[in-house]
């Protein structure tokens, strides 16, 4: 069932929702929270289907915002609030309120979004394109328990990485880190079976995504190991190789959804790592709505050691096809005296690195040069 309202308001919003639910003979309510999409007008279609699909494992009010821009100065100074109810069939198994905002109003979405959240029931934010640089700070941010934003929709996924580390608040949560998860628990489970060593890692991907470099970040992380970074043709993360004490694990997936575990003594295993839509990574991200340690501690990481003056660490040494390609180094909070080589010109996707901590100035700490988005080499300490 489908209501269009024009030039409404929250409250009458509120009347067509129960409306709604009287006409299809569901007057209660049995949604578990409230899931509002912040998007334009291209891109709300596919964000709202991959959200209804995840309405079945989550039952809940999806509120779509759509800033509309007038086309006139005289209609930009007018505001009004259109509005597309949903319940039913149309909606999923929750509702959905399709909301365009118009002149001024749109400066002020929090406003009315406000009313017509579920009460008593949690709130998340997701911004499928064109995400705040600080989420928690934006004013409808402000409202949700946790931010979900996607750095691979972004122009330049390294820097968003660094101000996503910046801004960082419980909460927060990224699509490209949720896209790494059958990769983080199948390499763990590797390392469960053996008792081994691990020296040194390689991660292998695609240029420009933000999944591989979280993957390197984690692994530098927890490990505390050099890591380094190659890349490859794709689709996305294709191969992650681990040096230990006993032989080489080898996580190899050229084709996007089969992959193949090597551990040295042991007869090789096809593992299912396909590829997920949307809907499957909103769907886990809204099965736990507690702050991503983790996720912040990678995070932090792999930005603290971007910031790292030259001339403390031995750099890694590069493979042909990464030779243009910046070094990024990083931190963990229990390491120190770690350091990175950046190199190589700017491209598309770069972050500008010019933040030198004072305790270790360099010649080159006034104006670096850019660091490309994917790194040749991301090293930790060594602490086995």
């Amino acid at each position: 069932m489908k209501t269009d309202l024009t030039d409404t308001t929250a409250s009458k919003i509120n009347k067509a929702l129960v409306k709604g639910r009287r006409a299809i003979g569901t007057p209660a309510v049995g949604m578990v929270l409230t899931l509002v999409i912040v998007t334009d007008e291209e891109n709300a279609y596919d964000a709202l289907k991959a959200a209804n699909d995840a309405s079945r494992e989550h039952p809940s009010r999806t509120l779509v915002v759509i800033k509309r821009v007038s086309r006139s100065p005289r209609d930009r100074t007018q505001s009004r609030l259109d509005a597309e109810v949903r319940v039913g069939a149309d909606a999923g198994t929750g509702e959905t309120v399709v909301l365009r905002l118009y002149g001024e109003v749109a400066d002020h979405a929090q406003s009315v979004v406000l009313p017509l959240l579920l009460p008593d029931a949690p709130v998340v934010v997701w911004w499928p394109v064109d995400a705040p640089l600080d989420p928690a700070g934006d004013p409808l941010g402000a409202l949700a328990q946790r931010r979900v934003t996607d750095t691979y929709s972004s122009e330049q996924p390294v820097r968003e990485l660094t101000a996503r580390a910046g801004t960082y608040k419980p909460g927060d949560t990224d699509l490209s880190w949720t896209r790494i998860t059958p990769w983080r628990s199948m390499l763990a489970a590797a390392l469960d079976q053996v008792s081994v060593e691990v020296k040194a890692v390689e991660v292998e991907g695609e240029e420009f995504n933000p999944s591989c470099e979280l993957l390197a970040m984690w692994l530098a992380d927890r490990l505390d190991v050099p890591v380094r970074r190659s890349l490859s043709s794709g689709p996305g993360l294709t191969a992650v190789r681990m040096e230990t004490s006993n032989g080489p694990i080898t996580l190899d997936r050229a084709d996007g959804s089969l992959a193949t575990l090597s551990i040295d003594g042991q007869p090789d295993r096809a593992v299912a790592l396909k590829r997920r839509d949307t809907a499957e990574l909103i769907a886990e991200e809204l099965r736990r709505l507690d702050p991503d340690d983790t996720y912040a501690s990678a995070l932090r990481f792999g930005v603290h050691r971007l910031n790292v003056s030259n001339g403390q660490a031995d750099t890694v040494e590069t493979s042909p096809d990464v030779k243009a390609a910046s070094d990024v180094e990083g931190a963990s909070d229990v390491a120190s005296d770690v350091e990175g080589a950046p190199e190589g010109p700017s491209a598309k996707g770069e972050p500008a690195d010019g933040e030198a901590p004072a305790q270790a100035p360099a010649p080159e700490a006034a104006k670096p040069p850019a660091l490309k988005p994917v790194p040749s080499g991301l090293s930790g300490k060594a602490a086995k």
